[in-house]
């Protein structure tokens, strides 16, 4: 069993059915499927996009200053933060949302000191606003609060079950990899995450298994140690 792990989720997976916006159905779906692995012994921190808000590049190509393009998507994971906020309190599971751009009362600023506090108590802490810099991503941002919590492993919640020879939505010939090395993800230009990010978890030897959330629970499968999703790993 995994005791430590960070949860990367994607703003598009909080849409569900919808074409915009956090369907709730799906949101108290993710906070039940978080509290059940925190009530198992795990420590849990999350980070997740704004996709389904503001995306900074989506911004950049219909006129938007890049930086502030950045600067409104990271606020929109900030939105997304405390909507998983309140829904895993609502199940019974404490939560604390972390900034890394100043915003009291909103949330506390991140510190690494406080991060590891909140966890070693059973809290869940979820990392907004991305790194807190303009051109990095919420990917990137997910490797360093990782590396910096010092997780066992990255998990990456997708709507597919892991990683594939191509995109197996559009491709019925895809075929899925149960492991990969960063390497032979690289070589074959396989999108597990950008480039950054993915450099990074190498560098740093933090493994990724890449799964599917929407499946009710996949993520307990995932800390009990269950072969399933692709693990990407040195």
């Amino acid at each position: 069993m995994y005791k430590r792990v960070l949860l990367k989720l994607s703003g598009e997976s909080l849409m569900g059915e919808n074409s915009h916006g956090i369907d709730p159905i799906r949101l108290n779906e993710y906070a039940q499927q978080i509290k059940d692995v925190v009530d198992l012994g795990a420590q849990v921190g999350i980070v997740i996009g704004g996709g389904n808000i503001f995306r900074g590049l989506s911004g950049t190509a219909v006129g938007f200053d890049r930086i502030n393009g950045d600067y409104m998507g990271m606020l929109a994971t900030v939105i997304n933060s405390l909507a998983l906020q309140s829904a895993l309190e609502r199940v019974g599971c404490k939560a604390t949302v972390l900034t890394a751009i100043r915003m009291e009362p909103v949330a506390e600023f991140y510190s690494k000191q406080k991060t590891r506090e909140l966890l070693t108590i059973g809290q869940v802490v979820i990392f907004s606003a991305g790194t807190g810099n303009p051109y990095f991503t919420t990917d990137t941002a997910s490797a360093l609060r990782a590396i910096e919590m010092q997780a066992e492993v990255m998990l990456k919640g997708t709507r597919v079950d892991g990683v594939y020879t191509s995109d197996p939505e559009k491709d019925p010939k895809a075929i899925k990899y149960d492991t990969l090395t960063f390497d032979e993800a690289y070589k074959k230009n396989l999108k597990v995450m950008d480039l950054t990010s993915f450099t990074m978890c190498k560098e740093n030897n933090m493994p990724i298994i890449v799964f599917d959330m929407n499946t009710k629970g996949n993520l307990k499968k995932v800390i009990l140690g269950e072969k399933i999703g692709t693990l990407v790993s040195n």
